[in-house]
């Protein structure tokens, strides 16, 4: 668990603690040390210390010995291709400005071309003159989309990416994604963080990415900038499209990409492209016009004929301009196995099952619930009271068990869905359940949470990070209901790594096929996270969907975790998930290393845990919490 480790040791900690600070002193010098230190004593550092600035300064820069290890890494590649960078025209202007051909010049990796749409200018800076660099008059009767076809067309490399005038890269760009192709030699698509900057260089808004999704990937252009696709899939894919304007990039690598497993398809976990441009999605946003929405639209339909696939595209109304998909249920639909444990407050049991009765558009539905020792009277009349409108009653005395009694009454139930809900879960939409089983039929989805919510209108559930203080914890705690979250992942269907029992939708096979919850190891705590990640480990995805939202009183009939005569239990359980899954909790494919495993996550990683390959193997962090 997160802590600050000043508080006992001794001196017996001594020659380690003087061991580490002279790690961090020759590995980054007297700020950083200086900073670690701060963090040590948990003192509060100053928010410039805090912000992007004081990362990209600590974290992002690379150093004399660093230059000298990427050159040497770069000399002992099987395999360094060509990369074509292309700059199409920006409106009116076909020219690329200095900033970004300097940037490419700058770069460790010295096999690159690049391709300009426009004339060469009169009076170029000498020292600008490259004979890696080309020109290429566009024709004035041409549109936008056919000048940056001219330009892919034209481009020699093994890989092309494309970037914006004005948008600069890292030098160390191009290197990781040879750096990248050389190690993964089938891959297809390689794309890499992103951050803004401004005329007078200064850089905001890291756009810190998670590894490849495909259900976020419909919705949303996260692949970005830099993107390097094979050239060869491009041309095979036909290339860019008239007629989608600003989506037609978008619609290029939702072509190429649906050709291509995913594991051909990789993500470099690092800023390597300064943008001129480009989203903000942590804003409101704006206005969108008719023809950008319906582009966005129909690059979706055309993806849903291609791969064959039924659904409706429906607008997302908290994001202008995005779509997302509505599946159908098959006909008829497959009986849902509704599971419910809970002991007395009827206070609670009885909005969660007539949430079900009556306030959920679904059938078939069984209703199961495991009655763990009730007493009070009042529970015990609504019991026999639901039990008359045909729900399933059991009776469970023994200690509470969460795995155990959920296991139990999964044994009985007599559907092929099986829908996790704790006795404090509230519906708010009608159309809850059936958007969640929606997508649990899916092949290829192992289970599907929802969008929960306290009583106070703040988020409880957008997803569970793993090793997000310690072994897991939920993205986004407590932020507004109307929250954007970052770069709108609380608006977006999207895969995670783990979603939370208690509003949990999946089929029965998956479920059997892992042994269900562990019962035996894991009674109370984190036998969600194990679940999902038993499912995982079976090659199938977790999917979290703000498209059916409800309300959670978190453990609000059993307590909390955290009380005086359960820590201990919980401690048992921490240490059980640590030694059972050790490295896995380390790092979350959909949460970047860049970002903190502190808190309720979502900052920056002080210091990130990203690889930084040049150096033997070592990372950022050191060893994860415990």
């Amino acid at each position: 668990m997160s802590g600050t480790p000043a508080a006992g040791g001794g001196l017996s900690r001594l020659p380690y603690l003087l061991t580490r600070a002279l790690y961090y002193y020759r590995r980054d010098g007297l700020a950083v040390l200086a900073r670690q230190t701060i963090l040590f004593l948990g003192l509060r550092l100053p928010a410039r210390l805090v912000g992007y600035d004081a990362w990209r300064f600590f974290y992002d820069r690379l150093t004399r010995s660093d230059r000298r290890a990427i050159r040497r890494d770069i000399a002992g590649l099987t395999h360094r291709p060509l990369m074509s960078l292309v700059v199409p025209p920006a409106g009116e202007t076909p020219s690329c400005p200095d900033r970004t051909i300097r940037s490419l010049q700058d770069q460790l990796y010295p096999h690159w071309e690049l391709l300009i749409a426009g004339s060469r200018p009169e009076g170029m800076a000498p020292d600008l003159d490259d004979s890696r660099i080309r020109f290429l008059p566009a024709a004035k009767t041409r549109d936008a989309v056919s000048s940056r076809q001219a330009l892919l067309e034209a481009a020699a490399g093994e890989f092309v990416a494309v970037l914006d005038p004005g948008d600069t890269l890292s030098p160390q760009a191009l290197y990781r994604v040879a750096r990248e192709a050389d190690r993964a030699p089938d891959a297809g698509v390689i794309y890499s963080d992103e951050d803004r900057i401004d005329d007078a260089g200064r850089h905001r808004d890291p756009w810190f990415k998670g590894d490849w999704d495909p259900d976020l990937f419909l919705s949303q252009n996260f692949l970005g900038r830099l993107c390097a696709v094979r050239r060869s899939l491009i041309l095979a894919a036909g290339g860019l499209r008239p007629g989608f304007g600003g989506s037609a990039d978008h619609d290029l690598l939702l072509r190429v990409t649906e050709t291509l497993p995913p594991d051909q398809i990789r993500h470099i976990p690092a800023v390597l492209c300064h943008r001129t441009g480009g989203p903000t999605f942590n804003r409101a946003a704006g206005p969108v016009s008719k023809s950008e929405a319906e582009a966005a639209r129909r690059l979706i339909l055309d993806h849903l004929a291609r791969r064959s696939i039924t659904a409706e595209v429906v607008p997302v109304a908290a994001s202008p301009g995005r779509f997302r998909l509505r599946r159908p249920l098959s006909d008829p639909a497959p009986l849902v196995s509704a599971i419910i444990p809970t002991r007395d407050r009827v206070d609670l049991l009885r909005p969660c099952v007539d949430g079900l009765l009556d306030g959920t558009d679904y059938a078939p539905l069984e209703i199961i619930v495991i009655d763990n020792g009730s007493t009070d009277q009042e529970t015990l009349a609504y019991l026999r009271e639901v039990e008359r409108r045909g729900v399933r009653v059991l009776r469970d005395d023994g200690p509470f068990n969460y795995a155990a009694l959920n296991n139990g009454a999964v044994g009985v139930a007599r559907g092929s869905i099986l829908a996790f809900l704790n006795n404090d879960i509230k519906v708010i939409h009608r159309d809850w359940l059936r958007e969640m089983v929606a997508e649990a039929c899916r092949p290829e989805i192992g289970a599907v949470g929802a969008k929960l919510y306290f009583p106070n209108d703040t988020l409880q559930h957008a997803g569970v990070v793993i090793g997000l203080g310690g072994v897991a914890g939920h993205l986004h705690l407590a932020e507004p209901r109307d929250s954007r979250g970052y770069f709108e992942d609380v608006l977006l269907a999207r895969s995670v790594s783990c979603v939370t029992a208690a509003c949990l939708v999946m089929r029965r096979e998956p479920f059997e096929a892992v042994g269900g919850f562990d019962e035996d190891r894991l009674p109370v705590a984190f036998n969600d996270v194990d679940l999902c990640l038993k499912i995982r480990e079976r090659g199938l995805r977790i999917l979290w969907t703000p498209f059916a939202e409800l309300y959670h009183y978190e453990s609000a009939s059993r307590g909390s975790d955290m009380a005086p005569d359960k820590i201990e239990r919980f401690r048992r359980d921490y240490r059980i998930m640590c030694e059972k899954w050790g490295p896995t909790l380390a790092s979350d494919p959909c949460y970047s290393p860049n970002r903190t495993q502190d808190g309720c996550g979502g900052g920056l990683a002080f210091p990130p845990r990203a690889h930084r390959p040049w150096r033997a193997g070592k990372r950022e962090s050191g060893k994860r919490r415990t």
